[in-house]
Order: structure tokens, then C-alpha cells, then sequence
């Protein structure tokens, strides 16, 4: 079997990127598959994941207006696709570019797209004006019409499913890579966050939650894995909040384990999501996890109540709340916890990539 992926960037710290590492290797290794990886990273070197010497990666430059992009686009795709000779795609690009697919590139071969986000994904800030409403209902039209087109979409969760009108599909959820016997003892004055420094990510609403919290818990640390340059000024929202003395920016690192271990609860204030990879690590250590209910994915990791507190979109009074109950409670810290790491196990890497092995066996080629 050969499988090529499309994806946008493996070079990065993101959940994507984390994901295929983990799959790729598992499909080589363990099944003797063949596998190629279509990126845009601009140079495949360095990669901060560990990937499978034995990957084909293929990198292309798209440049240029919009139809010298999609010409680009189409041709180095399909002089790979040529050269490959895949007997599958994966896209895992969930931009236009990666729904509208099968619409640039023609190919006798199954395409199969993974959705790794919302459909009503927007990734920067929407001024609700007539003309920004119909790009965003444009963007949310094309999807809808592009996810159609392909031999099957494999989502995350019912919920990431529900979004979708579409028959043809399958539901496999991301896996921990965490195995390990070490569990927090929620017991650290620290509570943790890893989070690009994007939109979506909502990292504008952290900091004035954090700053609530530490007005009445000074003593409590923030770790913030992020990086300073994106699309939040973070060094001027950690000053606006007074935040010098309760938070630390720190850089992505590829074997965080030791900063959960370290921690006692975890927070997220995405704005949207798809199943967060940090939230089923967080789980697996034994953490509590707090995160806005917002489309999709942390409804689907959390039982609010059991092993966090799922809170009410954009309510940041009430997730202040959240945090400084679970900080004033280390018994209901250390049994929501205890909870996490028994939900976790559905997410066992060995069982996700188990109902991988079955989609690919299905495959006709």
C-alpha cells in the first residue's frame, strides 16, 4: 500500500503535525506501507516532530495570485501523484485549497479527506459587517460543497460529524502518544496552557482570565507554551493584566511531559477546535482540564463535572470561576484527575491506529 498525504506544514509544533508523526510511523513500521508526505513548509528542514527516515516528503512553493496559486497548486500535485503513483490520498489540509481538491486535481485514485477543525472555522477576527458575513458564509458553502466530493471524510467525533451533511464517512479519533506510569499530583501551584499564537486559539481571552485568578491566588503560575510573534501582541496583554510575576512564555517543546507532570490544571480558550491533542496528553497525565464550549471538540473529551469544567463560549467571568474553585479544592483537583486518566484510555494509541489499519485494509486498489 502506498499513501500519500497533503497537508500544509509538518515543521511546526501543531496537533496535525503531532498526529502524522505518530500515524506515518505506525503505517511503516508496523504494516510495511509506503508513505509520501505533500507539504508547503518551505524547506522540510528541521522538522520538530520525529518523522520516518524512510517518508517521501515532497515540498512545493505556491506563490503568486490566485490562479497562478491554484495552477501551481495542481500541477506539483499531480507531477507527484505521477511520480508516487499513490494508491490513496489523505488530505489533511482543511483550507479551501485542501476542500476544493477534487475540483483542481483530477485523479481515478480514492481521496479521503481527516477533518481536523470546525466548519465554521475563521482564522482571524470577524467584523460582522455584510461583506465579511458573505465571505465567511462563501467559505462555509464551499466546504460544505467540497467535502462531498471525496471517497470518504474521517472525523474526530460524532460532534465534529454533526457540523456535516455527508454520507460517506468514518469516525477515528486522534491517539496520546503519552505512555507513561507518572501522573501529576495536582498538587503544583501551576496550571498549564500549550497554544499557538493564533485566533482561534483565543489566548486574548487567557491572560484577563488569568489575571481574575491571581488577583485572588497570586501565588499561582501560569506556563504558557507559545511564541511571542503571532497574531497577539502577548508581551503587552501579560503588562495590560499586570501578569509578569504569574506567567511564563515558554517555547514549544517537542517531549513535554515533565511541564504537565509539573502541573495541576489545564487550561483552554479556543475560540474553536478539533479534537485538541494537548487536551487528550493533558488527560493522560492525570490532569484536570478546563476549556470553552466551543465548536468542536472540547465537549467531546470533557464530562463537565467528572474530569473538568466545560464553560459557557466567551463567559470568561465563569472560567475565572472554574479555575479558582478547582485551586481552592485540591480533592476535587486530584478526582478530576483521577477521572482524566480513566477516560484517556479510549484515546490508546494502539486502538486508534488499530481502526486505521482497518480503513486502509478496505481500500481497493
Amino acid at each position: 500500500m502506498k499513501i500519500l498525504y497533503i497537508t500544509p506544514k509538518i515543521n511546526n509544533e501543531g496537533g496535525v503535525a503531532r498526529v502524522l508523526s505518530e500515524k506515518t510511523s505506525y503505517l511503516i513500521t508496523n504494516l510495511g506501507y509506503q508513505v509520501g508526505i505533500i507539504t508547503q513548509n518551505d524547506g522540510n528542514n528541521p522538522l520538530f516532530f520525529d518523522f520516518n527516515e524512510k517518508i517521501n516528503l515532497f515540498d512545493i512553493k505556491l506563490k503568486g495570485n490566485i490562479f497562478s496559486f491554484i495552477y501551481s497548486y495542481k500541477k506539483q500535485i499531480e507531477t507527484v501523484i505521477k511520480n508516487f503513483k499513490p494508491d490513496c490520498i489523505v488530505i489533511t489540509d482543511n483550507g479551501l485549497k485542501g476542500f476544493l481538491f477534487n475540483y483542481f486535481v483530477k485523479t481515478t485514485i480514492p481521496v479521503y479527506i481527516e477533518i481536523h477543525g470546525s466548519k465554521f472555522n475563521f482564522q482571524k477576527e470577524r467584523k460582522k459587517n455584510t461583506f465579511n458575513n458573505i465571505i465567511f458564509k462563501l467559505h462555509v458553502f464551499l466546504r460544505q460543497k467540497g467535502i462531498k466530493k471525496f471517497s470518504k471524510a474521517i472525523f474526530l467525533s460524532e460532534e465534529s460529524k454533526s457540523e456535516w451533511e455527508i454520507n460517506k464517512y468514518e469516525i477515528i479519533p486522534n491517539s496520546s502518544w503519552i505512555k507513561t506510569q507518572e501522573f501529576s499530583s495536582c498538587e503544583h501551584k501551576k496550571v498549564i496552557c500549550i497554544a499557538r499564537n493564533s485566533y482561534e486559539k483565543g489566548l486574548d481571552r487567557l491572560l484577563p482570565v488569568w489575571k481574575k485568578v491571581t488577583d485572588k491566588n497570586p501565588d499561582w503560575e501560569l506556563l504558557l507554551y507559545s511564541e511571542k510573534e503571532g497574531y497577539f501582541d502577548l508581551d503587552n496583554l501579560i503588562l495590560k493584566n499586570d501578569l509578569s510575576k504569574n506567567v511564563r512564555i515558554l517555547n514549544f517543546e517537542k517531549n513535554i511531559l515533565n511541564s504537565y507532570l509539573e502541573s495541576s490544571i489545564y487550561l483552554m480558550t479556543s475560540r474553536d477546535e478539533g479534537m485538541p491533542m494537548v487536551l487528550i496528553e493533558a488527560m493522560s497525565v492525570g490532569l484536570p482540564i478546563i476549556a470553552f464550549d466551543c465548536p468542536i471538540g472540547p465537549k467531546s473529551l470533557i464530562e463537565n463535572n467528572v474530569n473538568g469544567f466545560l464553560v459557557k463560549d466567551n463567559d470568561l467571568e465563569d472560567f475565572a470561576h472554574k479555575i479558582i474553585q478547582l485551586i481552592d479544592d485540591i480533592d476535587l483537583r486530584k478526582e478530576f484527575g483521577k477521572n482524566s486518566k480513566l477516560l484517556s484510555r479510549k484515546y490508546n494509541s494502539d486502538d486508534v491506529l488499530s481502526k486505521w489499519k482497518t480503513f486502509f485494509e478496505h481500500i481497493e486498489v
